[in-house]
């Protein structure tokens, strides 16, 4: 049986979407790689009465282990210790030395950022963060908050609490700390090891999968398998205990079997898939997008070591853009208009030579909200790839918002990117 842990994301920001949830999943898998099978992430407001409540949710479930993030700053809304400490019954004082280690890191990065501030409102902020729940291991602060480890109350029933900074950088920072610290390290003790893999199709609808899954169920005994569409690919992500590895593998092979057509990774993402066959091929790459505002080339650059094979990229918007930067004829512009394949085609022409790359790519549409046409309405985008002797097109009809067509328009190129270099499922 594998350990379980609930977490709690407080922050009134992280609830209504202003800031979007970094912690939270990351944790999971951190904690997945442990042995340690999240059952539920909570995102809580910045009110006690609703992080007591997460709190009391999560350890009615009986879960050993509930990691809390957020909440630990020097401002009043900042209130997860001292509401963790009154669940756990453990009253907080101030830990004299701790504030002093604060204080210390305050006063450099003030000086290092040249801000000022009341020497008597710093004093109070810091002492609030220095507040320490009774018997809690302190975990060294990243930024200026420290972190905590808070045993059950003297009753000794309940869950460990690890509390944890909300800024991500802090909260990895701190992470192998916490994970060392004796009162989690002793829940760690012995957990199995809890394995997870990933199957990427492209191309086989869900309601396919849906039968292949349900024909093969009896031979699947002990994984817990998941299905994820995005963007048009399908995500086969299954959890497995050790001993439950040939039924993995047994659901590989069915896969292969029914849809080998569409499986084009059983492991990495799609674009590592395309670094890794630009890389391998040792071929370069750029691109030329209209609609896509750079996406592509944000996509494509996003990785560690792209500079290896992407030489570049283009935004071209406007005809003259187009023309000037790209050497797209003005000619074609006018018979054809910006959004067509033929112009799709130049631009990547034109990336590839304006960069004398081996691969080039071309995207134009419209986007939207506005802008369409009845031949060419919003949604209407053309990709192109190509090689010096090898050609991919795509006319594309999409739906959805401008952020939508325009990411949807990105993955398209990536997709378009790997059937040339590699084969496989059509784009």
């Amino acid at each position: 049986m594998s350990i379980r842990a609930g977490i709690v994301v407080t922050g009134t920001e992280v609830l209504t979407g202003r800031v979007a949830d970094a912690n939270g999943p990351w944790l999971a898998e951190r904690l997945r790689e442990l042995g340690v099978d999240v059952g539920h992430v909570v995102v809580v407001g910045d009110r006690p009465a609703d992080l007591r409540a997460a709190l009391g949710f999560l350890a009615g479930t009986g879960v050993p282990l509930v990691v809390t993030t957020g909440g630990l700053g020097p401002t009043a809304d900042d209130l997860t210790a001292d509401v963790v400490a009154e669940y756990q019954g453990r009253p907080p004082s101030v830990d004299p030395a701790l504030e002093q280690r604060i204080a210390a890191v305050v006063e450099r990065l003030m000086a290092m950022r040249g801000w000022q501030a009341d020497p008597a409102s710093t004093a109070v902020g810091v002492r609030k963060q220095a507040r320490v729940p009774e018997g809690a291991t302190v975990l060294e602060p990243v930024g200026t908050a420290p972190g905590l480890v808070v045993p059950p109350g003297q009753e000794g029933a309940g869950p460990v609490v690890l509390v944890l900074p909300g800024p991500p950088g802090e909260l990895r920072g701190m992470w192998p700390a916490a994970v060392a610290s004796a009162p989690v390290a002793a829940l760690l003790t012995g957990a199995p090891e809890l394995r997870q893999e990933t199957v990427r199709m492209w191309g086989t609808l869900e309601a396919q999968l849906a039968a292949t899954l349900r024909d093969a169920e009896p031979e699947l005994d002990g994984l817990e398998i998941t299905t994820c569409l995005r963007e048009g690919e399908l995500e086969i992500v299954t959890r497995f205990a050790p001993d439950a590895q040939p039924a993995y593998d047994r659901l590989v092979e069915v896969l292969t079997e029914r849809h080998g057509s569409t499986v084009f990774s059983t492991g990495p993402d799609l674009d590592a898939v395309v670094a890794d066959a630009l890389s391998g091929r040792g071929l370069t790459v750029a691109t030329a997008e209209s609609c896509t505002g750079g996406l592509l080339a944000g996509r494509l650059s996003a990785r560690p070591g792209s500079s290896a094979y992407l030489l570049g990229g283009v935004t071209a918007y406007a005809n003259g853009a187009k023309e000037a930067l790209l050497d797209v004829p003005a000619d074609l512009l006018a018979q054809q208009g910006a959004v067509s394949a033929e112009v799709a085609a130049a631009m990547a022409e034109g990336a590839r030579a304006r960069f004398g790359a081996d691969v080039g790519v071309g995207i134009t549409g419209v986007a939207g909200p506005g802008g369409g046409t009845a031949d060419k309405p919003v949604g209407t985008v053309h990709v192109c790839v190509v090689e010096p002797d090898t050609r991919v097109t795509r006319a594309l009809r999409l739906r959805g918002s401008r952020t939508a067509v325009r990411e949807r328009s990105v993955t398209m190129a990536m997709h378009l990117l790997r059937e040339l270099l590699l084969g496989g499922p059509p784009a």
